[in-house]
This record gives structure tokens, C-alpha cells and sequence, in this order.
């Protein structure tokens, strides 16, 4: 590889780990416009396996808000995420694929507890397409793995 491809593949793997932490912030910000900008004209998300929808980024942003208002607090931590660029119609790095692992804690609205009320953890794949205006969501799947939910906590230990 030259120095110059070197470089571009750097910086767009740069724009695509900034695409993906911007995916989490807006649905961690209930930022429902920021979320449909983050897709292509096509995009689409599927949270089936946690129990939501699958669908157009307009349709699965208004279910998001809905089933998220429950929750005051909202924090996705998306880590070891693996990049992999390919190619669209002969032009390398054209398409990337992301796979990612998250942790997903909550908070129910109304509570005063510190602690998170929910927690769920698993993995997003992003399939991503170069566009005009940068690097944008073709499809996001989540597979959610577990989840924790709201109940009795344990005594504290006290030595």
C-alpha cells in the first residue's frame, strides 16, 4: 500500500468509528432527527432481538422514542468494534461492515436510585455506505445477548 491509500483507509475508518459513537449518542440523546440523518435514503434497523422492530429509519426512530421515553437515563458503550472495508462496484472501500459489542445500561424514569434500573449487552452490525455527504447506515441489526432486569438488589456485604 502506498502512503496516500494508507491514509485514506486511516481516515475513513476514523469517519466510520465517529459515525457509529453518533449512532450512539443520538439514541442516547433521544435525538431522533440526528438518528434519521445517520442512514441512507434506504437505511433500515432491525432490534427484533431485543424485542422491538425492524424497519425504515423514520419508522424504527418513532418506535425508539416511544419505547425509550421509559427510561431517564440512557448510556451506550459500544466497544470492540471491527472494521472491514469492500468494494462497490469495483471502487475499493466503497461499503464497510462494522461488528461492535455494547453494553446498554438504564435508568426507569421516576426513580431516584443511582444504579442503573435495566441492563442489556450484545452486538450491532452496521453495514455502512460512502455517500456524498460522508459515511451513512444501510442497515444496523442488533442481536442482543442478555439482559438484567429491574428487581430486588442484594444486601450489601459488610465486613
Amino acid at each position: 500500500m502506498t502512503q496516500r491509500v494508507e491514509l485514506a483507509t486511516v481516515m475513513d475508518r476514523l469517519a466510520v468509528d465517529a459515525l457509529v459513537t453518533d449512532y450512539a449518542a443520538a439514541v442516547d440523546d433521544g435525538d431522533w432527527e440526528a438518528y434519521r440523518g445517520l442512514f441512507t435514503s434506504d437505511g433500515r434497523a432491525d432490534y427484533r432481538s431485543a424485542g422491538g422492530v425492524e424497519g425504515d429509519a423514520d419508522g424504527v426512530a418513532a418506535w425508539l422514542a416511544d419505547s425509550l421515553g421509559l427510561f431517564s437515563m440512557r448510556q451506550h458503550l459500544i466497544v470492540n468494534r471491527r472494521v472491514r472495508f469492500g468494494t462497490l462496484e469495483q471502487d475499493t472501500g466503497d461499503t464497510a461492515r462494522v461488528r461492535a459489542d455494547y453494553l446498554n445500561p438504564m435508568r426507569l424514569a421516576g426513580t431516584d436510585a443511582t444504579a442503573p434500573d435495566f441492563v442489556c449487552g450484545g452486538r450491532y452490525s452496521f453495514d455502512l455506505l460512502r455517500t456524498d455527504d460522508g459515511w451513512r447506515v444501510r442497515e444496523v441489526v442488533v442481536q442482543e445477548k442478555w439482559r438484567r432486569l429491574p428487581g430486588p438488589r442484594p444486601a450489601p456485604v459488610i465486613n
